[in-house]
């Protein structure tokens, strides 16, 4: 079984904003094989799906950002799902707006939300779209940033690396994650 993650907050007033683009793109994909997340179950609303003969399992921890391991690990204990098979999209702040990246393997890099993965899952070994959200350019703290919505200027960006992340969770389905990498960084 295929995993992948969208981080972010649950809740409506965090719907819209940098933190949850994780949660966009699931609902892009969502959207994209008219599925709806139906189960429930550690802290995780989630669906599996096949999907061209591969069973695929769309998450969105509810544990709020920094708890986001606390709710996928159990999940996947459950299933007996493998970090070989997962996907984890997330907002990167060191990218901007728009752009993507894919990496096999790192750091949290100060992100907490994978920083709790890494300490739930016991690795950091597990496939990641990062997903650019760019750095406030004013004095704003970092906590602030991340959870305000896009300008409407970014919108365009924002849509685009929505579409090309949800393109690449696609092609990942099909593909190794490595040919993945190279398709689309």
């Amino acid at each position: 079984m295929k995993v992948i993650v969208g981080l972010g907050n649950p809740g409506r007033k965090y719907e819209k904003t940098r933190h949850n683009i994780g949660f966009m793109v699931i609902d892009e994909l969502l959207k994209r094989y008219s599925i709806t997340l139906d189960k429930q179950k550690f802290n995780a609303d989630y669906a599996i799906e096949f999907i061209d003969g591969e069973k695929v399992m769309f998450v969105k921890p509810q544990t709020f950002m920094n708890l986001s391991g606390q709710a996928l690990r159990p999940l996947m204990d459950y299933y007996n799902a493998t970090t070989e098979d997962l996907l984890v999209v997330y907002d990167d702040l060191d990218l901007p707006t728009g752009k993507i990246r894919l990496r096999q393997t790192g750091s949290h890099g100060g992100h907490n939300g994978i920083r709790s993965l890494i300490e739930h899952l016991g690795t950091k070994e597990f496939n990641r779209i990062r997903v650019g959200i760019g750095r406030p350019t004013n004095s704003m703290p970092i906590v602030d940033y991340v959870l305000r919505p896009f300008s409407k200027e970014q919108n365009e960006d924002v849509l685009h690396s929505i579409l090309t992340s949800s393109d690449a969770c696609e092609y990942w389905l099909k593909n190794p994650f490595l040919k993945t990498m190279n398709e689309y960084n």
